[in-house]
């Protein structure tokens, strides 16, 4: 009897053994809990953090992550673990269709002052309307320390939203037609448009308009800022729905130049108008977040729910990443590409841990 429950133990031993060493694809294999997979089941994006509520913005300073969500928190990342940080604001954030709680962008000196740059969507009577305001991070979340630009024209389209500091230490600003396309080309409106402000909210002696904060103007829905190593700027802006429709643009961005909205789409032309570098025709990409690295312009995709990446030196456009939803910011950092998924924005179809910060390495894939 020894000697047989032995015999039984050992061949019990061996099958688990063999079982433990069997190759993944004896098994199926299971996607690891850290890791997206895109098409054809190849590893994709690593996840940074998952759990997070309709993101919109990313940010970095230092090991620490920072993640604007539309309905109105600040969630820091550290170490992979998430802090969902209350906002303590003059004006409620308002979340209705695509206004909410939009950019963030970090103050040069943030680790010294603690401070950011936020734009939000706040309710005036019966108007919705944006506001860029300054921001301090405390023990008890953010607290706004003050306005610095306020009645943009808002809506539940078209809010524009992105927020980034430029090489020149200068505040930009994307702003939507709210609906209204004649805002576009109205100079005076602050809609449709991208603005350029000091860090202290005042208007720099060099925009183009003396005065104002228009840096330029003809923009649809313009979601998307960043800028080359020799200081050029590119965006990227949403195209018209219905026929024709898609028309989405990558734009090199000049100051006091109009990019034609609503007068000319695609590769139309016209005077004292800028055509895109880049169309989507009669696709759709709706583009938001951008980054730019060498000759490479990489963008959000959200209804085409990709990562394009765009060759300025071929003048070509592919996807780089697909099959992860809606996505809606991206950003380069110590050679990764982060991304920001977007699938809880009411649009999308939420998957396990919705919505997730991701990131790729570069230059393998």
């Amino acid at each position: 009897m020894f000697v047989h429950w032995n015999r039984r133990v050992l061949i019990t031993l061996l099958f688990s053994f063999l079982a433990a060493c069997s190759s993944p694809e004896d098994k199926g294999a299971q996607p690891d809990p850290r890791e997206e997979r895109g098409e054809g089941g190849a590893p994709s994006a690593e996840i940074v953090v998952d759990g997070l509520s309709a993101p919109w913005e990313v940010e970095f300073a230092g090991e620490d992550i920072y993640i604007a969500e539309r309905e109105g928190k600040i969630v820091k990342v550290r170490g992979g673990k998430k802090e969902r940080q209350p906002l303590s604001l003059s004006r409620p954030v308002v979340q209705e269709g695509e206004s909410g709680f939009l950019g963030l962008a970090l103050a040069p000196d943030f680790e010294k002052t603690r401070r950011a740059y936020a734009y939000h969507t706040y309710r005036e009577g019966d108007r919705l309307l944006n506001r860029v305001i300054l921001l301090e991070e405390t023990d008890r979340g953010w607290v706004e320390v003050r306005p610095l630009l306020e009645g943009i024209p808002g809506g539940v389209i078209h809010d524009g939203g992105r927020l980034r500091v430029g090489p020149d230490e200068r505040l930009y600003i994307t702003t939507g037609d709210a609906g209204d396309e004649e805002n576009a080309q109205n100079r005076r409106s602050l809609a449709g448009k991208i603005l350029r402000l000091k860090l202290d909210g005042t208007v720099p002696a060099d925009n183009p308009i003396p005065g104002s904060p228009v840096y330029s103007w003809g923009h649809r829905n313009p979601q998307g800022l960043d800028w080359s190593d020799e200081g050029e700027l590119y965006a990227s802006e949403h195209g018209p729905s219905g026929m024709p429709s898609g028309h989405d643009e990558i734009n090199r961005i000049e100051p006091g130049k109009n990019y034609g909205w609503p007068e000319i789409i695609g590769n139309e032309t016209r005077k004292g108008m800028e055509s895109p570098l880049f169309h989507s025709g009669s696709d759709t990409w709706a583009p938001s977040g951008l980054a730019v690295s060498g000759e490479k312009v990489y963008v959000a995709c959200l209804r085409g729910e990709q990562v394009r990446v765009f060759d300025l030196k071929r003048r070509t456009s592919e996807a780089f990443l697909e099959d992860l939803g809606r996505i809606r910011d991206v950003a380069i950092r110590d050679g990764y590409l982060y991304l920001l998924t977007n699938n809880t924005d009411g649009r999308g179809d939420p998957r396990q841990g919705d919505d997730k910060l991701l990131r790729v390495k570069l230059g393998e894939r």
